[in-house]
C-alpha cells in the first residue's frame, strides 16, 4: 500500500497530527493489509468488521487498543479514500473508565532513595515534580528551565502545543546539583551517545528497574508519577483548571478524572451505619 501509505501520511501531516498518533493511524492501516493480504482499499464492509471483531475475540486486544486500530482505520476511509461507508462501518466503542493507580508519599520516597544514579534520580523527580509524561521528560532542554519565574516551559508537546508547569523549589536545587555535575549542553537529559535525545524506552526502563528495587507491587508505572502529581496538587487545594493547564489537558474531562482519585477529608464524613441507633444490637450481644 505504498501510494495509499504516502497519501494517508500527507493527509495526516497538513492536519498537524503528532508523529506518534501518524505512526499509529499507519500502523493500524498496515496490520488490516496484512491480516487479508489485499489492498485496505479493496476490502468490504463485511471484511473490515470481521477485522475489528478479529481484535476483540482472536487477538483479545483491551478496548482502548481496540479504538486506537479503529480510529486509524476510521481515518483511512473517511479522509484518504473518500469511503464514508467504510468509515460508518467501524462502530463506536465504548471504553471502560479505569481510575489511575497512584503513589503513596511513603512510595515516592522509596522509588527516589533507591536510585544512585543522580541523573536517573532528576529526572524521575522532574518528571513527578513537573506532572510530565515521559515523552516531554526526554524533550526536556536546558533553556526550558526557567529559574526566575519558577516554570518549566514544555515545548510541542501532545498535540503540538506548548505550555508552561511549575518549577519546584526543592526540584530546582536537585537540578542544579545535576547541572554541575553533568553538565548536559541542550538536552537536559542527554543520551549517552553524543548528547543525542534519549529514547522513549530509557526512562520506562529506569523506572521499572527502581520500582522493582523499592519493592513497590502496585501497578504503578512511569506515567503513574504524572497522575500522582495531578492528584496531590487537587488534594492540597488546587483547583481543577490549574491542574488542566499544568497538564496540558485539552478538555477538562481528562483532568476530572483525578477527582475520583483524590483522597477528599474522608475523616470527616461519617458512614450511614454510624448514624443508626444500635444500642439494641450492642445490648443483644452482651447477653449471648
Amino acid at each position: 500500500m505504498g501510494i495509499l501509505r504516502e497519501k494517508m501520511s500527507r493527509d495526516m501531516s497538513v492536519r498537524n497530527f503528532a508523529a506518534n498518533t501518524i505512526e499509529s493511524y499507519l500502523r493500524s492501516v498496515r496490520y488490516l493489509a496484512k491480516h487479508y493480504m489485499i489492498s485496505p482499499d479493496r476490502l468490504t464492509q463485511e471484511q473490515l468488521l470481521d477485522y475489528i471483531y478479529f481484535l476483540i475475540k482472536e487477538r483479545k486486544l483491551a478496548p482502548s487498543s481496540v479504538n486506537a486500530a479503529t480510529a486509524g482505520l476510521r481515518f483511512f476511509y473517511k479522509e484518504t479514500m473518500g469511503m464514508e461507508d467504510m468509515a460508518l462501518t467501524i462502530p463506536p466503542r465504548k471504553t471502560p473508565r479505569k481510575l489511575p493507580e497512584i503513589f503513596n508519599a511513603d512510595e515516592l520516597s522509596r522509588l527516589f532513595s533507591m536510585i544512585s544514579n543522580q541523573k536517573h534520580r532528576t529526572m524521575l523527580m522532574t518528571a513527578y515534580a513537573a506532572g510530565l509524561r515521559i515523552s516531554e521528560v526526554i524533550s526536556l532542554k536546558v533553556g526550558n528551565i526557567d529559574s526566575g519565574r519558577m516554570s518549566i516551559r514544555i515545548k510541542n508537546s501532545k498535540g503540538g502545543k506548548d505550555r508552561y508547569t511549575i518549577l519546584s523549589p526543592r526540584l530546582l536545587l536537585e537540578l542544579r546539583a545535576y547541572w554541575k555535575n553533568y553538565r548536559p549542553k541542550e538536552f537536559l537529559f542527554p543520551s549517552q551517545i553524543k548528547g543525542g535525545q534519549l529514547s522513549l524506552a530509557s526512562p520506562d526502563l529506569i523506572f521499572r528497574n527502581t520500582k522493582k528495587k523499592a519493592g513497590i507491587t502496585k501497578a504503578v508505572t512511569f506515567h503513574s508519577l504524572r497522575h500522582t502529581f495531578a492528584t496531590n496538587l487537587l488534594e492540597a487545594g488546587a483547583d481543577i483548571r490549574t491542574i488542566q493547564i499544568l497538564l496540558g489537558h485539552s478538555s477538562i474531562t481528562s483532568t476530572a478524572i483525578y477527582l475520583h482519585v483524590a483522597r477528599q477529608d474522608l475523616g470527616s464524613i461519617s458512614s450511614p451505619l454510624d448514624l443508626i441507633d444500635l444500642s439494641a444490637l450492642d445490648r443483644f450481644k452482651v447477653q449471648q
